[in-house]
Parts: C-alpha cells; sequence; structure tokens
C-alpha cells in the first residue's frame, strides 16, 4: 500500500477529484482521478471494471447516487492508503478525450459577448436581438470534432467575403478566433419528452470542463446568416482532459447578475440559481492576453439544460454542451480575440508584436479555477491549442 501526497496549495486536493482517461506506456486506456500531482487508477483502487473502460460514459451512466458513492470513497482511499501500483505521476500518463461525445450544443450565454459581437456585427442596429433576454440561444454543432486539449488545429479552409469583394471566394481562414468557455457534460441522460427543470441540474450534468470553440470569423461572418454558424466553427472543439464533478462546485455557486426585467419564463427559473464562480485565464503564446469571469454570465448551466430538453429532445450520457464565450465589463475579461481587437481595429500586443487574430504556430492555452469547500481553490487543468497550416489553399 501507498500513500498519495497533495502538496500545499494544490488545486486537485480532495474536494477537487476530478476524473479523466489515461494511458501509461503503451497500455489500454481507463479512468483515473487527478490527486495532486498524481493520477488514481479507479479500476485498480476500486476494483471494478466500469473503470477500466476508454471513457467516462459507463460510469456517467450509472447516476446520481452512484457519483456520490464513488466520490466519498475516492475521498477516503486519497486520505489514507491506496493499493501499490494503482497511483501514477501525473507527467508520466497520456491524458485522452474522457468521454464519448454524443451531441455538441453550444451557446451564447453571456449579454457582455453577445453585446460586444452585436455592435461588430450590427453596428447600426441594437446590440441584443429580441428573443436573447428571454431564452438561451444555441446552435448545434458536431461531436465528432470535439478533441482533447494538446491536440493541433488545423487552420480551416472555407468561403469567405468582404465588403470590397464582388464576389466570395475560398481558401485559408484569415481571422481565426478562439472562444474561452465552460463545458457541461450530460452523465444521465432522459427519453424523450422528458424535460429536465433547471433544478434537475446537478442529477444529469456530471461535471465541466474548459472549452476553446475555435472559430473562423471571416467564414462565419459569410455564413451564418439566417441559420448561424456552421463551418466557421463545426473543424474543431477542444476541451480539457479533466472533467470536475459538479459536486465539487457546490462552493462555486452563487447568484445570476440579472434576470429581473424580464423575469424568464417558468420554465427556466431556479429556486437555487446556478451561477458559478469560476475564473478562466487565456494565454496567447505564452502571454496572458484575458480573464474572462464566469461569475458575469447571464443564463445558468441549469437554465441551459433546460431549455436544451423543454421541446422534447432527449439527451444522452455524453452529451457536451458549451456555455458560449464568456466575457466580462471590462477589456481584460473579454474572452474572445474578435472581441479583444475590436474585429481587428485595436490589435494587442503578443510576445512585442501587434496581432488581431491567430498565425499559424501560435498556440493558445486557456486555465480555470473556482472556490472550493474547504476555502481553497479547485482547478480545471488546461485546454491548449497550437495553429498549424491549412492543408488546402
Amino acid at each position: 500500500m501507498t500513500t498519495i501526497d497533495i502538496p500545499a496549495g494544490s488545486l486537485f486536493g480532495v474536494d477537487n477529484l476530478p476524473y479523466g482517461v489515461f494511458s501509461v506506456g503503451g497500455g489500454s486506456p481507463r479512468v483515473g482521478v487527478r490527486v495532486g500531482d498524481s493520477v488514481l487508477d479507479l479500476a485498480a483502487a476500486l476494483g471494478d471494471e466500469v473503470f477500466a473502460a476508454s471513457s467516462l460514459n459507463p460510469f456517467m451512466a450509472q447516476g446520481y447516487d452512484r457519483w456520490v458513492a464513488v466520490r466519498e470513497r475516492i475521498r477516503e482511499l486519497v486520505s489514507g492508503e491506496v493499493p501499490d501500483g494503482a497511483v501514477h505521476p501525473v507527467g508520466r500518463v497520456t491524458l485522452h478525450l474522457p468521454i464519448e461525445v454524443a451531441d455538441y450544443v453550444d451557446f451564447y450565454a453571456s449579454e457582455h459577448h453577445a453585446s460586444n459581437v452585436g455592435r461588430l456585427f450590427r453596428p447600426d442596429a441594437e446590440p441584443l436581438l429580441p428573443n436573447w433576454k428571454h431564452l438561451p440561444v444555441g446552435y448545434h454543432g458536431r461531436s465528432g470534432t470535439v478533441l482533447v486539449s494538446g491536440t493541433d488545429i488545423v487552420r480551416p479552409s472555407g468561403q469567405r467575403k468582404t465588403p470590397a469583394d464582388a464576389a466570395p471566394v475560398f481558401g485559408p481562414s484569415t481571422r481565426l478566433d478562439i472562444e474561452a468557455e465552460l463545458g457541461f457534460v450530460v452523465g444521465a441522460g432522459t427519453p424523450l419528452n422528458t424535460p429536465i427543470t433547471p433544478d434537475d441540474f446537478p442529477r444529469h450534468v456530471f461535471g465541466a470542463v474548459l472549452l476553446n470553440d475555435w472559430s473562423a470569423r471571416d467564414i462565419q461572418a459569410w455564413e451564418y446568416v439566417p441559420l448561424g454558424p456552421h463551418l466557421g466553427k463545426s473543424f474543431a472543439t477542444s476541451i480539457s482532459p479533466w472533467v470536475v464533478p459538479i459536486l465539487a462546485l457546490e462552493a462555486a455557486r452563487i447568484p445570476l447578475p440579472g434576470q429581473s426585467n424580464p423575469l424568464p419564463l417558468p420554465y427556466l427559473r431556479e429556486s437555487k440559481p446556478w451561477g458559478l464562480d469560476i475564473d478562466l485565464v487565456v494565454e496567447w503564446n505564452g502571454d496572458e492576453v484575458s480573464r474572462p469571469p464566469f461569475r458575469e454570465m447571464y443564463w445558468s448551466p441549469a437554465q441551459m439544460l433546460a431549455h436544451m430538453t423543454i421541446n422534447g429532445a432527449s439527451s444522452r450520457t455524453g452529451d457536451l454542451y458549451g456555455s458560449g464565450t464568456i466575457s466580462g465589463p471590462e477589456k481584460h475579461q473579454r474572452g474572445a480575440f474578435l472581441e479583444l481587437s475590436w474585429g481587428g481595429k485595436e490589435p494587442l500586443t503578443v510576445k512585442g508584436e501587434e496581432r488581431t487574430f491567430l498565425l499559424d504556430g501560435d498556440e493558445v492555452v486557456i486555465t480555470g479555477s473556482a472556490p472550493g469547500a474547504g476555502g481553497e481553490r479547485i482547478g480545471f487543468g488546461e485546454v491548449r491549442g497550437r495553429v498549424l497550416p491549412a492543408t488546402q489553399d
């Protein structure tokens, strides 16, 4: 038997215990939990073959009561001794996509982001469209292009047209961007015609990840009217390898900043709101350029899930939905380079160079943390991606 050392100030203490999928050497992927600077092999530690799977889906499908019981058992184990061979240094494992993604939906839940984009895209109109404060606006993305952190991002190609162009042209995106978001993972699904209420959110959503919704703004601007994003978004969405349990985020729960005028329709009302006090940091080629605050979001993840299922749509184990870009009221809190550079008109300084959108070879890293139950902070790890040149001109 052995013990796990948790360094003082670690973002991965017993109040966090995020789940992921890892492998060692050429071994098969399996489920583990991050504890300090170590990964605990749950199949070896708990003797349960559900954790020998290559994704979290079989465990998540067992439901809320099982999530609670396993979390308590892990807390007991890591506070004492665990079997020899069940602990691996985090630096010596390979991390994989933690879930089999069923469906992917991305929302647009930040009033600050939506207002900024409205001013940029529709300068002569009201920034928010009439429906925005009545429902969580979203679009359906591609689950097959959800990638684990560290996967390189190939610059997408597509149609684009500037006001100066007589006709659209085809080629690599010249306005490649990021969107700093949180993603939420459905663990316990529901059949058709079974809406999930906001108060049922923690019984259905297993946990949260960092999410980067890579965006080709020039392709998006030409295609998005009238049906919204398609090729400008569908080429890649990156998520962090660690899934922080919703059970670990109770201490980060806070009221939402608005929603009194107008009052949401009854199906979107929460008895205790699921606003979350989570801070993100965006680094561009190693320079910090933004600190998006999730606590400023207008719509909560519980309301997003309620809206997603209110029409009778089913939900499935492994469904992933993103919050949309997280932006605050200050410039340094904007979660997309479109906003930070104000459509390319106000360049940022990155490594001593003026920059607006991503160039080949650029790397973006997003990290995040939240208050923990014991007064410490808990971490989400990181979502990292490097841009490679387009494969076709």
